[in-house]
């Protein structure tokens, strides 16, 4: 009766048994063949060589199960030291471009602010330039009409025209 539930070889497939099909422990016999290959060639890795000669090597070598936990825990945090070592660069990479930017900003910021400074002084520089004129052109106008300038009437004999000049005005301020 379990002979007609199972179906027999036809042309497309194959006649199904209850025992294990001969392929698949051939599989595991060229899987196991791979991994003892893998083995022996970390074995004689000349790096694997000097750790396993080295004091942590020897102990490890003699505590199998602390070194099945070193290897968990070290496969186990790389994905964390990965991530964080992630974060680190692009947070020094976030950190050079922004100060960059922030660097351009505070002189963009510094050149618009010495511009505004440098046109304020010359609008001062101009008002106290037209102060100054007006000024002078006020004060000189005012000497003048107080004190006229004297034409020169009479010149001295011996050609000393500075004395005779200075005379005269003496003169004039004494007579009024």
């Amino acid at each position: 009766m379990v002979e007609a539930l199972i179906p027999k070889e036809t042309g497309v497939g194959f006649r199904m048994t209850k025992e294990e099909p001969p392929s698949t422990s051939k599989d595991l016999q060229e899987l196991q063949k791979k991994l003892s290959l893998l083995v022996e060639s970390i074995q004689n890795n000349s790096k694997m060589v000097a750790f396993m000669k080295s004091p942590v090597g020897q102990y490890l070598d003699r505590h199998p199960f602390m070194a099945l936990t070193v290897l968990v825990f070290v496969v186990m945090s790389a994905v964390p030291v990965g991530f964080f070592l992630l974060i680190v660069v692009l947070t020094s990479l976030a950190a050079f471009v922004g100060v960059i930017l922030l660097e351009g900003l505070v002189i963009s910021v510094g050149g618009l602010s010495l511009l505004c400074v440098l046109c304020g002084l010359s609008f001062i520089s101009l008002a106290m330039s037209g102060t100054i004129i007006v000024s002078y052109v006020v004060v000189s106008s005012l000497v003048n009409y107080w004190f006229p300038p004297r034409p020169l009437t009479q010149q001295n004999s011996s050609g000393d025209c500075q004395l005779a000049m200075k005379s005269a005005d003496l003169e004039g301020l004494y007579q009024e």
